[in-house]
């Protein structure tokens, strides 16, 4: 299954629910204020945000009176733009590569973390990379054999210590396997934190420290998100880049929420790009993300593919 087709259906209960709603504004033969009120009221509804709401149909609006525009349809094509617009305004990290790429995987208990680290080497090491694990979250016997047993399925080494044991210790110690081994890239999973602990982020700045010693310009830090807290997702993602300064989010469990709105409100507010979305729950189940193929899926069957590279 490609790419497209995996978001597709990762999106198929947002796009069943309000953004068919969404399409039925469109079916109008004139533009009236009656549909810019509903057209809000159904993005707020799905978690786009009441900011980046506001932002989308204002900008909307504009172009639909710049280009007197008089067929709702018309209108749908501007919001397509305008959404692909909002989710390209936020670049990904361009990582350096002279040496090992690292990848620090933050997040919650219960986002999927784990998981996510295993399709995320899975699909570096399907593009021919050599990738090593390292188990630094040690506060949970549980977290470490779960990671080597995805490590195991996979192929991928595991570099780990005992229950209890220092997770920066964990990590330089992956940074000299990963040079002895020649190593393409390193992911390490973190324990699961609160992102209102204190002290859980504190040892989370101080296990990015020694994760970035080698090579600064090598490493990212990408937060895991499950897209079904919707709103409190912001809070989290807000958190987490305080104290660590994240560089992207690879959002979980799409395909089991009614509200992808999220992504637009990641995008918008924070200027967090949408690195991967996990599209269900196999190994294979991830996908990079692309802007025009997201809302190509949102919208599809009933408009035409943008152009995802303009």
């Amino acid at each position: 299954m490609d790419f497209f087709k995996k978001t597709e259906q990762a999106l198929k209960r947002t796009r069943e629910s309000w953004f068919n709603k969404v399409t039925g504004l469109f079916d109008r033969p004139s533009i009236t204020e009656e549909l810019w009120d509903e057209l809000e009221e159904l993005l707020i509804s799905a978690d786009v945000g009441v900011a980046t709401t506001e932002k989308l149909v204002t900008r909307v609006k504009q172009k639909a009176q710049a280009d007197r525009l008089r067929d709702a349809g018309q209108v749908r094509i501007a919001l397509k733009e305008e959404m692909a617009g909002i989710l390209k305004a936020a670049p990904a990290m361009r990582v350096r590569q002279d040496g090992a790429r690292v990848t620090l995987v933050v997040g919650v208990n219960g986002s999927g973390k784990t998981t996510s680290i295993a399709k995320l080497a899975n699909l570096h090491r399907g593009r021919g990379c050599s990738v090593l694990l390292a188990a630094a979250d040690t506060f949970r016997s549980a977290a470490i054999s779960q990671l080597q047993t995805w490590g195991a399925r996979i192929g991928v080494e595991v570099i780990a210590t005992r229950p209890g044991g220092d997770p920066a210790a964990v990590v330089y110690d992956a940074h000299q396997a990963a040079a002895s081994r020649r190593a393409d890239h390193v992911i390490i999973d973190t324990a699961g934190r609160l992102h209102t602990k204190f002290n859980f982020m504190e040892e989370l700045k101080k296990i990015k420290r020694i994760a970035a010693r080698a090579n600064p310009a090598m490493i990212e830090t990408l937060l895991v998100l499950d897209a079904t807290t919707g709103q409190n997702g912001l809070a989290q993602a807000r958190s987490f880049s305080e104290a660590v300064e994240l560089t992207g989010v690879f959002l979980t469990k799409l395909d089991g929420t009614a509200k992808g709105g999220i992504v637009l409100a990641i995008c918008d507010q924070l200027k967090l790009p949408i690195l991967y979305i996990g599209t269900g729950e196999s190994l294979d189940d991830i996908s990079p993300f692309d802007a025009g193929t997201f809302v190509d899926a949102l919208f599809e069957p009933v408009g035409g593919r943008l152009d995802s590279n303009g």
